[in-house]
């Protein structure tokens, strides 16, 4: 997992950022980098199914890692982070950008 060593203080400072940054709801760009994987692929694009989210993936030049950017319209920061703690709880091995 990816989480900064002190997390609460890392996903305030986002939740600040994000309110001043857009007028709620927003779309929102998520970007991940996980290892090669179907089953962990499948995982993560069930987390954002049925949302509305557009999903990229981009596998790495050697194959070892796939990049997953994953667009979609979100009602508030707080949904942001929320979808980034399911993330980091359900995909094993995941870097969120």
């Amino acid at each position: 997992m990816s989480t900064p060593p002190n997390s609460d203080e890392f996903y305030n400072k986002l939740r600040e950022q994000l309110r001043q940054s857009a007028n709620w709801p927003a779309e929102y760009l998520y970007k991940f980098i996980i290892p090669t994987d179907v089953h962990k692929i499948a995982i993560l694009e069930a987390i954002f199914d049925n949302m509305g989210a557009v999903i990229n993936t981009t596998e790495s030049k050697n194959g070892k890692y796939t990049s997953v950017s994953i667009n979609i319209l979100m009602r508030n920061p707080d949904a942001v982070i929320e979808k980034y703690l399911e993330v980091a709880e359900k995909v094993e091995g995941v870097i969120s950008l």
